[in-house]
């Protein structure tokens, strides 16, 4: 299992300036970017005002987003949800990628008290385990759970340009339409 960050003030501010608003139920820092921000949050199954909330992890960085959203763009997902149905190994991993994902999002909701949510029970994010729905959320899951736990979220990693490569995406040397970017990207989280 991966380890996550306690979210800290300036980890949260981060974020907030990623998303363009701020995050609901976030909780840790899942992944970093090389940049040292960011770029994966670990959510609560259930948020502050009580709603169900299945996204366990949650792509932050406006740059990974946007890059993302063009692979979705040119039929990524329609792909690889075709290869889902043709074979079977991926098939099957696609089948324990959700399993995983539903692990650790119960993991987490019993560390904090929540325990297993069961109006989510089943059910993970992405599209798992039957296709592919959101590239965005297999990146995620790919990045906080390490290599080899979501082959297709390892796919949509090893077909991006790095992300931080123009330095951090939020702060005083990034893009000015950084938090725009991540705003526009859909509401994950």
């Amino acid at each position: 299992m991966s380890r996550s960050d306690p979210l800290s003030a300036a980890d949260a501010r981060a974020v907030e300036q990623q998303l363009g608003r701020p995050a609901r139920g976030v909780h840790a820092v899942a992944h970093r970017c090389p940049c040292g921000l960011p770029d994966v949050v670990e959510t609560l199954p259930r948020l502050p005002n009580g709603a169900p909330f299945p996204t366990l992890y949650y792509l932050t960085c406006p740059r990974a987003s946007s890059a993302v959203s063009r692979l979705e763009a040119v039929g990524l997902m329609r792909e690889q949800s075709a290869r889902i149905d043709a074979d079977a190994d991926l098939r099957a991993a696609h089948q324990r990628a959700h399993e995983d994902y539903l692990r650790r999002r119960d993991d987490v909701g019993e560390a904090a008290g929540i325990g297993p949510v069961s109006e989510i029970a089943g059910i993970s994010a992405g599209g798992m385990p039957d296709r592919v729905k959101c590239l965005h959320v297999l990146l995620a899951h790919a990045l906080a759970a390490g290599p080899g736990v979501n082959v297709l979220g390892d796919e949509v990693m090893d077909a991006l340009e790095p992300w931080w490569h123009r330095g951090p995406c939020v702060g005083d040397d990034s893009d000015a339409d950084a938090a725009a970017v991540g705003a526009r990207e859909g509401e994950q989280s």
